[in-house]
């Protein structure tokens, strides 16, 4: 299971965010996060908020949704006390854990009441992650009926002693399965991969790659592998039964991603992100870069509205009496404030293709370009023309780039 919740203050019971909350709400979208909190089996590398059939104690998989269903009517009534405006749910995305666990008709239960409670703009993008095991074509057809058009599956890598060492269920050879059955159904695909992963060599990666390629994705997302503590990973490579991943060669296998994917016609539109077009960028992901608004619905979920981000109580079972009782889920929060959103939205915006514009940094900020020009770091080019976009090497170093543009 996942580490310890964030620092901040108590959350209320009722949920009523701060006056600061509402303004100038009507200018930024809206989205909605459903985190489905069970796995199968747990990963020996994952660290997210989420549980098998064992560690549930005295809560079922079947009740999800209603629980869920729950948070998302009175999320309605605590942002109309709160005075927000009515806003339309312009993406909606269905993360874990591993949503298509649950039944297609539950998540389609989940999907209505946002709908019900919101509203869902038309055009809007409504994506579910699923494992390439954990569905079949009639599923994927039910998620279509239901309103879903997109689904994003957690491939990881094609060589099985990766898989293995990952602890991933899936024969890689599913794959390009679950992507027809998905076309089929008209549904947009995204993949995920992982890189660096002990033991993984350049090879390995160029067959993940390839593999992926193949199956003509309209988006796919390439993340190294980070080492959390906690995890049976980590205590792996404590022990000396697996070793660390090499930051160099993490490089590499980026570098080799960038290269392939380019030549393949995709562009990278995120550090960790490519997509066909700019049609198939997750615009549900583009909302937390450019601080936008979210509600995160279920067990260990964060939001945001307005500069407050708040997360809720990480248990199912906790989660389950707060709101059958009739009180927020939310565990605590934080107000941030003008210094740290600043810090923040500089993090966030540098790992976009478009990046900052330069009138936007401090002045402490903008005497810094010229140097991450000569460094390579920052395109020279789309700077003079008012814009801080990251080189490929800036990609690799992004976190020397925002310390620069914020100390």
């Amino acid at each position: 299971m996942a580490g310890p919740q964030p620092l901040g203050d108590p959350a209320p019971p009722d949920g009523i965010l701060p006056v600061s909350a509402a303004l100038g709400a009507s200018d930024r979208d809206f989205g909605v996060y459903l985190h489905v909190p069970f796995c199968r089996v747990r990963c020996g590398y994952c660290d997210f908020n989420t549980y098998t059939a064992t560690e549930l104690r005295g809560v079922k998989q079947s009740d999800y949704a209603g629980q869920a269903v729950l948070e998302v009517e009175a999320a309605g009534r605590i942002l109309e006390d709160s005075g927000l405006p009515a806003r339309e749910a312009s993406t909606v995305f269905f993360g874990g854990g591993t949503p298509t666990l649950l039944p297609a008709e539950h998540l389609a239960r989940m999907l209505q009441s946002v709908r019900s409670v919101w509203g869902i703009a038309p055009g809007a993008e409504v994506t579910t992650e699923a494992n390439p095991d954990s569905v079949d074509a009639a599923y994927l057809g039910r998620l279509a009926e239901a309103g879903f058009t997109r689904v994003s599956f957690g491939m990881q890598s094609a060589v099985p002693s990766v898989l293995a060492t990952l602890e991933r269920t899936h024969d890689p050879e599913r794959v390009p399965l679950v992507v027809r059955w998905a076309r089929d159904a008209g549904l947009d695909v995204s993949l995920d991969l992982i890189y660096g992963t002990p033991g993984e060599t350049l090879a390995d990666w160029r067959a993940s790659l390839e593999h992926a390629i193949a199956q003509a994705p309209d988006h796919l997302s390439a993340y190294s592998l980070i080492v959390e503590e906690g995890t049976k990973l980590a205590r792996q490579i404590r022990r000396g039964e697996l070793v660390q991943p090499d930051e160099d060669l993490q490089a590499d296998f980026y570098e080799l991603a960038d290269d392939l994917l380019a030549a393949a016609g995709y562009s990278w539109y995120e550090v960790s992100n490519w997509a066909t077009d700019d049609a198939h960028r997750s615009r549900h992901n583009l909302a937390y870069w450019r601080s936008q608004d979210w509600w995160g619905v279920g067990p260990g979920a964060h939001s945001h509205i307005g500069g407050v981000r708040w997360w809720n109580v990480k248990h199912p079972a906790a989660y389950a009496d707060r709101v059958l009782s009739g009180q927020s889920p939310a565990a605590g929060r934080e107000t941030l404030d003008a210094a740290t959103r600043e810090v923040e939205r500089v993090l966030l915006l540098s790992r976009i293709r478009e990046g900052i514009p330069v009138a936007s940094l401090s002045a402490e900020g903008r005497r810094e370009v010229a140097g991450l020009i000569a460094d390579e770091l920052v395109d020279g080019a789309a700077a003079i023309g008012g814009s801080i976009e990251l080189t490929l090497r800036g990609r690799l170093l992004a976190d020397a780039v925002v310390r620069r543009l914020t100390d």
